[in-house]
């Protein structure tokens, strides 16, 4: 059964894919060998030499008739990039830039923008190369590096900008098509109008060509890179012809020393005639390095081809930027009037202004005048008119923007439908849907193309093209921060295969991203950020329920362990005194008031531990998933605690090991938190000498001790039998508070995960203007008085008012009262009113005593019975019964703790809260006389009772310092 490593075992994250079982180790510990050689030869052995399938082969099942399109890292990723680079902007826009930066400053704008990207690239890869990715792209990636919180709005902006991008494209084809109609006047109705006929029709087409299928795409793809290529061709060839006299009248003089020189510097016109605002006008021409990445789950191997197609796309579209602004620098002049009248005629260059005067000819008048028409500054149609035919830079400007487009159109819904399917947000499950062997998001090409169309009827895009840009850089910035922190975070499961990264190139990249946003549109990084922002306060509020190993996690595990471990060397005071709470509770979800009574003032102040201390019968009866759906119940509940089970032979026992191991450092427990055994006159008396044995180890292990008993509500006493059945404990039980009559059907299995089993109890009930009283009868410190004030920094609780009862002498009254008000100012505490108990000596009523002497009646050994027997031998028999010697010499204590109660019955009979001194058991008191007094002193009450004690070291203070 143990078998050699197999892939199955490992690739359970793969989609539409059932994990490969591995024996567990408690199968293994239990085979036997004896058994296994009768069988010998039969199913172990063959199952251990069954070939393992291939990862490939399964994600294909079924399909292996006609396997799903894949691509290679050409096809796929590297001309996919190149197309979406070379837009129009390399066509329309770079001579001019050329013009407005000169040559140097054009080329370091080039350089600039490729750094970004060949960061990001970077950033792309060895995320792309640490595990599988499927389909999803740039969300993908980033969804799984930060998390839902980060990646759930990047994938629903990067969806929209690529939809919105698809139409920018298309309708700058249209405004091409529209201005070569009216060359040939060939106008439909009117500009605007024939923008937005044209516009349609062609995204209409793009949809048709995308609905046949990702293999259609590709083929449309290629046939627009190779038109590039010959428009390109074209080009650079036309550099080399000389020019002709035509050419020449529109600035055309071929490669010029002169001209190069005089284009190295920059020569600013416009109101847009800045280095940033030429940086911001080209940098949206290199956003295209994502467009490989967003068809990851079309690729072969995405890891291998993302990032090789990715860098040699940039890498050859950098070239050719570089090479097409120096070499348009090279040959055309600024300004030209396009006139063949303004030839030089002579060698008269008299009053001649411009550097064409020294080429014979004489551009003065327009220059002066501002009205050229042609050159590098004033015409956008420079590249082709240098091009050895000018119609081939046309089809070029077409196939640039056409594929840009397609690709757009592909992208957006391949990204929209991962993150629909990751459910991330709530209405747009509909669109996750993928049809045929590619999984094609039919539903989502048509949302694109409605999105499309109804910016392309706009047909003015300058505002929203700000808003695009922003949308690609906070990509590429996230991108870069989620290389970042995965690497900073050194966790285990960062092993990129692609090793040519840097984090802090990466942190570089992302803080560069950041600030040009703001240097491009600065209101545009507004409207994004504050749309990020949103939907990340959306996804962080709802807490989808996925688990993804994101480095956010790793990251929080590396700053917790941190701060622990930092913590250590850090001496404990006073102030920074706080409960940390041990709950003795078994399953949570069965002591709900003790979870919320603790909950009440631990939460976001200090560490709650549920300890649940099985027995071996319970242990074996729990369900594996126990431990799971029990931390599930806790979070449903909104309760911040660990949830430690812990198996034992006895209920003392557990709880003695939880009290030296719990914790971690200084996040270890000081205070143990139990329920009162409101059924110890039924239970054994064994039962009874573990429930206060574990009193005082508490003790024993200077630890604060608070004990909640619940009288209002049910009794669950009756219950407690079938609760041993369950798995539970039977030896603590905290009666339930403000709870429906049929809890124990609701609420008794563990295994019930839906909402029957959130009891609600009065600790999350609003208390109005109702007391906290604090019977403070024994100076433990001051955690008597720090409960109450942490319960009142609650909402539900805020408007309660505390009061402190005191002994006092009825001399001395109100001097007392005076001293304990002023102790009370300086420590900062809230008291609405303390009262002194004067009478707290009296002997208490004879019903009250006879009650008393009732509860500790059979346990009583009287002397008839103790003739013959050493007081030794009978503690050794039974520690928990109470000889009359031992009844006399605790009388006068059992007596105040009689009379204590009658006075806590008639001043608190209806407060919210009542918290009593809890008293310290000395080592010759008998169990039952000690546990009868907890039982007098929280008896007849209509509210929570809390029996507290400190471990007599102060908690509060006075001093600053």
């Amino acid at each position: 059964m143990d078998l050699v490593p197999q892939l199955g075992n490992y690739a359970n994250s793969l989609p539409h894919q059932t994990m490969k079982s591995r024996p567990s180790l408690e199968t293994l510990r239990k085979t036997s060998e004896v058994a296994q050689v009768g069988i010998d030869g039969g199913t172990t052995s063959d199952s251990g030499s069954q070939p393992e399938p291939d990862v490939e082969s399964v994600e294909s099942h079924g399909a292996s008739e006609k396997a799903p399109v894949r691509f290679g890292w050409i096809v796929g990723v590297m001309v996919r990039c190149m197309l979406n680079i070379w837009g129009v902007i390399l066509f329309l826009r770079l001579s001019w830039i050329t013009s407005q930066a000169g040559i140097v400053l054009t080329c370091v704008i080039i350089l600039m923008s490729v750094v970004v990207t060949t960061v990001t690239a970077l950033s792309i890869s060895a995320i792309a190369t640490n595990g599988r990715v499927v389909s999803g792209g740039a969300y993908f990636m980033i969804s799984r590096s930060l998390g839902p919180e980060i990646g759930g709005p990047i994938g629903m902006v990067f969806s929209f900008a690529n939809a919105l991008a698809c139409a920018l494209n298309t309708v700058g084809f249209a405004e091409v098509v529209r201005d070569l109609l009216q060359e040939f006047n060939a106008v439909m109705t009117d500009a605007v109008n024939d923008v937005r006929i044209v516009g349609v029709i062609t995204v209409t087409i793009l949809l048709f060509i995308t609905l046949a299928g990702m293999e259609w795409e590709s083929k449309a793809q290629i046939l627009f890179f190779l038109v590039l290529l010959i428009s390109l061709a074209s080009y650079f060839a036309g550099t080399i012809i000389p020019p002709p006299p035509e050419k020449q009248a529109v600035g055309l003089f071929g490669y010029q020393g002169d001209i190069f020189v005089e284009n190295l510097t920059p020569n600013w016109r416009g109101s847009e005639g800045s280095f940033f605002q030429m940086f911001a006008i080209f940098f949206p021409a290199t956003t295209g390095i994502l467009s490989g990445a967003n068809i990851s789950g079309d690729l072969k191997d995405p890891a291998t081809a993302i990032p090789k197609g990715t860098l040699m796309a940039i890498f050859w579209t950098t070239i050719t930027y570089l090479l097409i602004s120096v070499t348009a620098g090279a040959c055309v002049v600024r300004d030209a009037s396009g006139n063949m009248s303004d030839i030089i005629v002579g060698n008269s260059t008299e009053g001649c202004v411009g550097l064409a005067c020294k080429l014979g000819w004489n551009f003065t008048n327009c220059i002066e005048s501002q009205s050229c028409r042609y050159g590098l500054s004033n015409s956008v149609k420079v590249l082709g008119q240098l091009s050895g035919f000018y119609y081939l830079i046309t089809a070029g400007v077409f196939a640039a923007s056409l594929s840009s487009a397609l690709g757009f159109l592909v992208s957006a819904p391949k990204v929209f439908q991962c993150l629909c399917k990751d459910n991330i947000y709530p209405y747009i499950i509909y669109f996750a849907k993928g049809y045929g062997k590619n999984s094609e998001p039919l539903r989502a090409y048509l949302l694109c193309y409605l999105i499309s169309v109804a910016f392309i009827l706009i047909a003015e895009l300058n505002t929203i093209a700000a808003l695009i840009s922003n949308f690609f850089l906070c990509s590429y910035c996230l991108i870069n921060f989620s290389c970042f922190h995965a690497s900073i975070t050194n966790s285990p499961g960062w092993r990129p295969s692609f090793h040519y990264y840097s984090k802090w190139a990466a942190l570089f990249g992302a803080m560069v991203a950041a600030v040009l946003m703001f240097l491009f549109t600065w209101w545009a990084a507004l409207v994004t950020w504050c749309i990020i922002l949103f939907l990340f306060g959306y996804v962080n509020y709802n807490k989808p329920k996925v688990n993804w190993g994101s480095s956010v996690q790793a990251g929080t595990y590396n700053m917790a362990l941190s701060y622990s471990v930092s913590l250590t060397g850090v001496e404990d005071h006073v102030k920074n005194f706080r409960p940390q709470c041990l709950v003795l509770t078994g399953p949570p979800n069965q002591r709900p008031a003790l979870v919320d009574f603790v909950a009440c003032f631990t939460k976001q102040i200090s560490l709650m531990i549920c300890g649940d201390i099985l027995l071996e019968p319970e242990r074996r009866s729990r369900s594996q998933d126990g431990t799971d759906i029990l931390v599930k119940w806790m979070n449903k509940r909104k309760v911040r605690s660990f949830y430690t089970p812990f198996t034992a032979d006895s209920i003392r026992e557990g709880a003695k090991h939880l009290l030296q191991a719990t914790g971690l450092g200084k996040l270890k427990p000081n205070t143990l938190v139990l329920g009162f055994k409101s059924n110890w006159r039924e239970s054994t008396p064994g039962s009874i000498e573990d429930y206060i044995k574990t009193i005082y180890d508490t003790f024993d292990s200077n630890y604060c001790l608070c004990i909640l008993r619940m009288m209002d509500g049910l009794d669950i006493s009756d219950d407690l039998e079938s609760e041993v059945n369950q798995g539970f404990e039977p030896d603590e039980p905290a009666e339930h508070h403000d709870q429906q009559p049929n809890e124990d059907e609701a609420a008794d299995d563990v295994s019930d995960e839906d909402n029957s089993d959130q009891i609600k109890t009065v600790f999350q009930n609003s208390q109005g203007k109702k007391t906290i009283d604090v019977y403070w009868i024994a100076d433990d410190g001051g955690l008597t008085l720090l409960v109450p004030y942490l319960f009142t920094r609650r909402r539900r609780w805020r408007r309660c008012k505390v009061r402190v009862f005191i002994v006092g002498d009825e001399h001395n009254m109100e001097e007392g009262r005076n001293e304990m008000i002023a102790l009370l100012k300086r420590f900062r505490l809230d008291v609405h009113d303390v009262i002194v108990m004067t009478d707290i000596d009296k002997r208490p009523h004879p019903k009250s005593l006879s009650r008393f002497e009732e509860n500790v009646a059979p346990f009583r050994l009287f002397d008839e019975q103790q003739e013959g027997v050493s007081m030794q031998e009978l503690r050794q028999k039974a520690p928990w019964n109470i000889s009359d010697k031992e009844y006399e010499a605790f009388k006068l204590k059992s007596e105040s703790k009689v009379r204590l109660n009658e006075i806590i019955r008639k001043n608190s009979q209806h407060t919210a809260l009542v918290l009593v001194s809890l008293p310290v058991p000395q080592s010759d008191c008998p169990s039952a006389l000690y546990m009868a007094w907890l039982d007098t002193l929280t008896c007849g009450l209509h509210c929570p009772a809390v029996l507290i004690r400190g471990n007599q070291q102060n908690v509060l203070t006075f001093y600053c310092q």
